[in-house]
């Protein structure tokens, strides 16, 4: 514990500024606010740096808004796991959100009510879980009171013995379970919740990224 509010204190600069990036995203264009829902949408079972290289790669070739699951597939190959389902899961997240030809992202977005929108994007949005739609609020500046339960997070819980082990899956209820004893947790360490989430990524991965 000590340890750990000691790194805290260290990264506290990089994780706010980190945090005020998000922020700014979510006040910019429909299209970065989509680019990030996409990203999210790669990174199960695969490395994050991996999934943004994909993401610019795709939004060089402009097929981040196009139907061209095909190119999309060759692109992922080997940035991302299972590419061939995701390819097929971005295409269908930008007709979630494209209504009579005009894409709209963020009105879709309630921000007064963050759960009830997560459950909303875990429901209508292909290849988003709790993890991933989580992932994705925050990285748009609305996951203050939510957190990225993945691998990185949960050897951290485990080691600081807010978990007994790391589940080899993680359902609804075990979710917001494992989420209220890190929030608890967060709250007794003085430690903003999507700032500890920041906080124990960066000390698995020895950055803070996203």
């Amino acid at each position: 514990m000590r340890n750990l509010i000691s790194d805290y204190k260290k990264k506290r600069p990089i994780i706010k500024k980190r945090l005020e990036d998000f922020k700014d995203l979510h006040k910019g264009k429909d299209k970065n606010i989509f680019r990030e829902l996409c990203f999210c949408i790669l990174t199960p079972q695969s490395k994050a740096v991996n999934c943004d290289k994909a993401i610019r790669t795709l939004g060089k070739h402009n097929l981040l808004f196009g139907n061209n699951t095909r190119s999309i597939k060759k692109i992922l190959k080997g940035l991302a796991r299972f590419h061939n389902k995701k390819a097929a899961y971005l295409v269908a997240a930008k007709k979630t959100f494209t209504d009579n030809k005009k894409f709209d992202i963020k009105n879709k977005l309630n921000k007064s009510n963050i759960p009830k929108t997560r459950e909303w994007l875990v429901e209508n949005i292909k290849g988003l879980g709790y993890k991933e739609a989580s992932h994705f609020l925050r990285n748009i500046g609305l996951g203050k009171d939510i957190s990225i339960l993945d691998v990185h997070i949960l050897k951290n819980l485990r080691k600081l013995g807010i978990i007994e082990e790391i589940p080899h899956s993680i359902g609804k209820k075990n979710y917001i379970d494992i989420e209220n004893r890190m929030r608890d947790f967060a709250k007794h360490a003085n430690i903003p919740l999507e700032e500890l989430d920041l906080l124990f990524w960066s000390c698995e991965t020895g950055f803070v990224f996203k």
